[in-house]
Formats: C-alpha cells, sequence, structure tokens
C-alpha cells in the first residue's frame, strides 16, 4: 500500500496554491480549469501523475494563469 501521509503535504501545498493564486475560484472552478489545460494544453491525461508531478504542474498552471499571484 501506497503511503498515505503524502496526501497531508499535497493537500497542504494545493492549498496554498489555491489560496494565493485563486482566491476567488471555488475549489471545482480551480480544478476544472487546472484539469483543463493539463489535457488539452500539456496533453497529458490527468488520470496518471503522482502527487508530486501533478504539484508541479499546478504550480506551472498558477505561474501562467494566476491573476495575483506568480513565483511558485
Amino acid at each position: 500500500m501506497r503511503d498515505q501521509n503524502r496526501l497531508y503535504s499535497f493537500y497542504s501545498e494545493l492549498t496554498e496554491i489555491h489560496k494565493r493564486s485563486f482566491p476567488d475560484w471555488r475549489f471545482g472552478q480551480f480544478m476544472y480549469n487546472f484539469l483543463g489545460w493539463l489535457r488539452y494544453e500539456k496533453n497529458l491525461d490527468p488520470f496518471f501523475p503522482e502527487e508530486d508531478k501533478m504539484l508541479k504542474y499546478i504550480k506551472e498552471y498558477a505561474n501562467t494563469h494566476s491573476p495575483y499571484y506568480r513565483g511558485w
């Protein structure tokens, strides 16, 4: 079984990115926009990346699409 504790740091970092980069967006809006970007701009299926890779992509998305914060 995979280490379940990896999720704590993943969700903690995801929360910070959401708060600092897209504070006006609802969670579904954030995920829908991000996952669409991942699928159609990066040509990646969001089903497969591990959490560390997913955070890399989320930060890249935030750096290029956030009206509030860049610099992840």
